[in-house]
């Protein structure tokens, strides 16, 4: 794609990597085929291609973005899977990240939606506070169909039917490796996730310390960024970045770090970005090394050599759902699949496994109707498998599609830990291994 920005434009470090991201670009096309917003709405400006444009046209013209402009680019997933089919290698991440920051600092939303914007900024970075909301929200889902404005009602919706107790496991600590110590490594508690479920983190450090890790709970640590980030609240989302970095680097600069493993694999894009994120920053050489030894807790497992286990082998059918900040935004496809066959899973697939769910951070409380649709299409398609579980690798993904099926949804760690002596996970009921 041709560009025409001024070389005073190009000062501006993100408007030179949007302008590299843009020459790249040649106008195929691949992209439509995979992007769930144009599958859903058949509108070319609500594919990555027609985003591009409205990009560009924003950008290197210096204009404030207009409502149209905005609306397209807020009905982006951020899926990324144009990036897995893209054959020019356009990195759209860097690209719709820039825009979003850029209408953030031209565009001024209706009063409803900055309140709103607002509230979701301040309420779900913070565990406890996301708790309190959530008992409120669970106060008011009966009433949930007389709310007439689509966004807070899908937010009352949203809320769990149970609200797990605080897990201690979430504490700054340091848990010993069971036997000889192999790793030592910091695992990220996150934020949503603490309040959602805690099973997880729980699960986590139960396998990497039967597989002779030393588990650091970081002091200082917290959310990621991702939400403010899509947002396009720079300041914000690298103000809670930046406290991750230190506190992960502290720990490097100490007895040190093999990894840095994260079991929200939206979380684990970021943190794998925080590198460019932070590029032009004083902690800049910090994040990047932060970056580099962040790893998503499958890779950890498939390094580590989770033994091979038969226990599972006469029964429970997996569908495994993959999250597209783990296909897509990490290209880890197939570690979580061999890794539930290698303890004696059998795995199923839905047919279009690239398309996401609808969840993508605040998309579905942000854009329900377009989520909703698509919840229903991942649903129908992992239900066609029959299965007797769901397994994926994000906390959004498992309340997404958790919300519309009956079928118990875990966390892929969740049944290596079982299969591997933990206890069985809570959320799978009366499923039983054969």
């Amino acid at each position: 794609m041709q560009t025409h920005f001024t070389p005073e434009q190009l000062k501006d470090p993100a408007t030179a990597r949007s302008n590299e991201i843009l020459r790249s670009c040649v106008h195929c096309g691949f992209c439509t085929a995979t992007c769930p917003t144009y599958q859903v709405l058949g509108d070319e400006l609500d594919s990555p291609r027609g985003r591009i444009y409205l990009i560009k046209d924003m950008i290197e013209n210096d204009r404030p973005a207009d409502p149209q402009t905005v609306k397209h680019i807020d009905r982006c997933l951020s899926c990324l899977a144009c990036m897995t089919t893209c054959p020019s290698g356009v990195h759209y991440m860097h690209l719709v990240d820039h825009a979003r920051e850029y209408i953030e600092n031209t565009y001024k939303r209706p009063l409803y939606e900055r309140m709103l914007r607002w509230t979701l900024a301040r309420i779900l970075p913070y565990p406890m506070r996301f708790r309190v909301a959530m008992l409120g929200a669970k106060i008011a889902r009966p009433f949930a169909g007389l709310i007439p404005e689509k966004r807070l009602r899908a937010m009352v919706e949203m809320a769990p039917k149970t609200i797990p107790p605080v897990s201690r496991n979430d504490d700054p600590q340091v848990f010993p490796a069971i036997g000889p110590r192999r790793k030592r490594v910091a695992l990220m508690t996150g934020c949503a996730q603490r309040a959602l479920n805690t099973d997880i983190n729980d699960a986590t450090i139960r396998v990497l310390r039967r597989l002779g890790c030393e588990v650091v709970i970081a002091e200082g640590q917290g959310c990621c960024g991702a939400l403010t980030h899509h947002m396009g609240k720079t300041a914000e989302s690298h103000a809670t970045a930046a406290h991750n970095i230190r506190a992960w680097h502290r720990e490097m600069a100490g007895e040190g770090l093999d990894a840095i493993v994260i079991n929200t694999s939206g979380c684990g894009t970021t943190v794998k970005d925080y590198g460019h994120m932070f590029r032009n920053e004083a902690l800049a050489q910090e994040a990047a090394a932060v970056a580099a030894i962040a790893r998503d807790i499958s890779e950890v497992l498939i390094d580590l050599e989770v033994p091979e286990q038969d226990r599972f082998s006469q029964g429970l059918t997996v569908a495994y759902h993959a999250a597209c900040s783990l296909q897509h935004g990490q290209q880890i496809k197939t570690y979580p699949k061999d890794l539930l066959r290698r303890v004696g899973f059998k795995v199923v697939e839905p047919e279009d496994a690239h398309l996401c769910c609808g969840s993508a951070g605040t998309y579905n409380l942000m854009q329900p109707d377009i989520s909703k649709e698509l919840k229903a299409r991942k649903v129908a398609t992992l239900e066609a498998k029959a299965p007797d579980l769901i397994a994926a690798g994000n906390i959004g993904c498992m309340m997404q599609i958790g919300s519309g099926t009956g079928i118990p949804i875990v966390h892929t760690v969740e049944l290596i830990d079982w299969a591997t002596g933990g206890p069985k996970p809570a959320a799978l009921g009366t499923v039983e291994a054969a």
